[in-house]
């Protein structure tokens, strides 16, 4: 099993999740995260007096799948955050050793 983790754009969730959705993934964690990359943030104007956004807005959303869909769910998750403009995120993919279902006590595969 593998995580798969993406900080995409705020606005792209939608995008993302009924992406994910059409190729079967039922579950995703999604949570609001800020941070800044190559970007670095930027300047904004607020009654008159400019300040620095250092850290930017983005969503991070985490997913556990078997082995053999990762790349399906890693192009999914890319052809649907991609704006072609800087920011548009990262993903990352990382082994899972196991996964229980709190409820049933299910292991393994059998939890996701």
């Amino acid at each position: 099993m593998k995580k798969v983790e993406a900080i995409i754009k705020p606005f792209k969730l939608d995008e993302v999740k009924e992406a994910l959705n059409e190729i079967g993934i039922q579950g995703i964690t999604v949570g609001e995260v800020k941070g800044f990359g190559r970007q670095k943030g930027h300047t904004e104007l607020y009654r008159g007096a400019e300040y620095v956004v250092d850290f930017i807005p983005k969503i991070k959303m985490e997913i556990i799948v078997a082995d053999d869909i990762v790349s399906k769910v890693v192009d999914t998750i890319e052809q649907a955050a991609k704006t072609g403009r800087i920011g548009d995120g990262k993903i990352f993919v990382t082994p899972v050793e196991e996964v229980i279902r709190i409820r049933t006590g299910e292991r393994g595969e059998d939890a996701l």
